[in-house]
């Protein structure tokens, strides 16, 4: 199946099963212990209804809006995500082109495979890197120094790896650390000639925005790459820590993985002027609530102080226009771009992005709303079970 014939994400994740051996697939995919999380943060959208506007001009629609200070075409943020080139060799240099194109913010994650320099290169849209603290400060300090010379638009401090989540689908596949993988997973990878190819053209998979400092390390400290940033998170980082980054930083500083109204407040009162309602995708925490639930008691809690992102779940532009009645600012998304990429490349990330677009637009017209600003409580309320 092209991709001009997928209609929806449902239809991109089946296009990425295909184009994927089973191990990288399973690795984009899959979430933590029994996936009930992961599962219920698209679920749970469907425990809001709509409540549309009759009779209203619905001739132009405007889904333009500012995100930490950034001019955007509509409110959807694109994820930062790590090992991006397993899933394509154009990495994240696709996302950042296709991203560009479409008006909307990209991020680039510490562990992405390209550098921020680069990335940086290939957008002329706003930008967002996602900070990733590890045990040696003089790392935080070189990155949040690159990024501010790189010109990043915001700095988002990742707050919910402690420790990495139990993914039992990377523990069947073989994709731990280092790789074991199965007869099956090799077999699959074998099957898989055009990726093998996409692989070999592109060359070995880096951290680039650590990979330095981390081959500095092993090479006395042995291991493998992965294996020895996995160790280096540090799990000693307090309310405190992300206060001194968000002062080093001097400009707007998100705090991603918040779930709480309390560490909402937390967030704000250290200069955090947005949180990212987020439970890493699933991937973490198993047994966590959906994002989509947890909105509108943290707007509650920090008012009109800061904004608001929905991370997880999202799944169609009506999704987006619930999140924003409850109290959001904006959504993002992670895995629907990267089956887009997985799928089709640059081309199948640009589809995905315009596929959003239009379905947001079209809500919007069928809820009678001309604006963002028009959008509110009023328009949603919980289903009756």
């Amino acid at each position: 199946m092209p991709i001009k014939k997928c209609h929806n994400i449902r239809d991109f994740r089946k296009l990425a099963k295909r184009a994927l051996p089973s191990p990288m697939f399973h690795y984009l995919d899959g979430g933590a212990d029994d996936e009930w999380t992961m599962a219920n943060n698209s679920n749970a959208f469907d425990g809001y209804e709509l409540l549309p506007d009759a009779l209203v001009d619905v001739s132009k629609i405007d889904t333009r809006t500012t995100l930490f200070g950034q001019s955007m075409a509509m409110p959807l943020l694109l994820s930062p995500t790590g090992g991006t080139q397993m899933f394509h060799p154009a990495k994240e240099l696709a996302v950042a082109r296709a991203g560009a194109d479409a008006g909307l913010m990209v991020s680039l994650s510490t562990v992405g495979t390209t550098r921020m320099e680069e990335f940086a290169a290939h957008t002329n849209g706003p930008k967002l890197f996602q900070l990733y603290v590890f045990n040696d400060p003089g790392l935080t300090s070189d990155l949040i120094a690159r990024a501010k010379a790189a010109k990043y638009d915001a700095l988002c401090l990742t707050v919910d790896t402690p420790v990495g989540g139990n993914r039992e689908r990377d523990l069947v596949t073989g994709m731990s650390v280092p790789p074991k993988f199965t007869p099956a997973s090799l077999l699959s990878i074998a099957m898989h000639p055009k990726w093998v190819l996409g692989k070999v053209r592109s060359g070995k998979i880096r951290m680039e925005n650590v990979a330095d400092w981390i081959e500095s390390k092993i090479n006395t400290a042995g291991g493998g790459a992965a294996a020895y940033i996995d160790a280096r998170f540090d799990q000693t980082m307090t309310w405190k820590d992300a206060e001194i980054i968000a002062k080093a930083w001097e400009g707007p500083f998100i705090i991603k993985g918040i779930m709480t109204p309390a560490d909402a407040i937390r967030a704000r009162d250290i200069g955090a002027c947005g949180v990212m309602i987020s439970n890493h995708g699933g991937r973490q925490l198993d047994g966590a609530p959906a994002p989509i639930d947890m909105v509108s008691p943290i707007r509650e809690a920090v008012g009109d102080r800061m904004e608001l992102v929905v991370d997880g779940g999202v799944r169609r532009g009506a999704h987006i226009v619930k999140a924003l009645a409850l109290g959001a600012d904006a959504c993002s998304i992670g895995r629907p771009f990267l089956y887009g990429l997985a799928a089709g490349g640059e081309e199948g990330v640009e589809r995905v992005l315009r596929l959003f677009a239009g379905e947001f637009e079209r809500t919007m017209a069928l809820m009678g709303c001309n604006s963002l600003a028009q959008i509110s409580s009023k328009h949603v309320q919980r289903r009756k079970s």
